[in-house]
């Protein structure tokens, strides 16, 4: 089993990267949101997902765990195959996919092309309880508390969506301060990563 391959980027064409390990290059099917963050003769590290099947062996490469973690999770979904879910994370990433599903947006999902209403849906409907119950079952006792869920629906959901991409409750409680209450949850995830990005 591959968990990641490390080394040169030796190709680099739309939703492709050749990765050159020790002169053996492994070539990886990305996203859009991967492609950007690699470069044509730079070192890189893809974490791998495999795709086995009678008449192919493909490997999934990804930037950050995190983005592979979404993408294990779309093709967890009936009827969303691994080119469905490259469409979708290539659409905007982990993290606006992360927010589409926890705030129900159906159309940031629908924008991904061969992606339609019912199979955004679907999405929504499998995934939701998985993103928010992963997050909202990790351990807050370390570093500062964030936002009690009693404290109001969509900062929770914020927070959860937020732990979901990877950040720590520090973070995201530095991020959230500030941020009006009574704000919608989307609006919140935005304002928590613009101030991450500020930073």
């Amino acid at each position: 089993m591959l968990y990641y391959v490390s080394g040169k980027v030796a190709v680099l064409e739309p939703g492709l990267a050749v990765i050159d390990c020790g002169g053996v290059g492994y070539g990886c099917r990305i996203t859009a949101y991967t492609a950007g963050q690699l470069k044509l003769n730079q070192e890189a590290r893809l974490y791998i997902t495999e795709s086995i099947r009678e008449d192919a062996y493909d490997l999934y490469g990804f930037q950050s765990r995190e983005e592979q973690h979404c993408y294990e999770l779309l093709t967890s979904v009936n009827g969303v195959g691994p080119k469905a879910a490259m469409s979708i994370l290539s659409a905007g990433g982990p993290q606006n996919f992360a927010l589409a599903v926890m705030t129900g947006d159906e159309k940031m999902l629908t924008a991904a092309p061969g992606i339609g209403k019912k199979t955004a849906q679907r999405i929504i409907l499998e995934l939701k309880d998985k993103l928010g119950g992963d997050a909202m079952e990790l351990d807050f006792s370390t570093g500062p508390a964030v936002v009690p869920a009693q404290s109001g629906g969509n900062l929770a959901l914020a927070q959860a969506a937020l732990q979901e991409l990877g950040y720590s409750s520090g973070e995201i409680g530095a991020a959230l301060k500030g941020a009006d209450p009574n704000a919608s949850t989307e609006d919140l995830v935005r304002h928590a990563l613009r101030a991450m990005v500020m930073r």
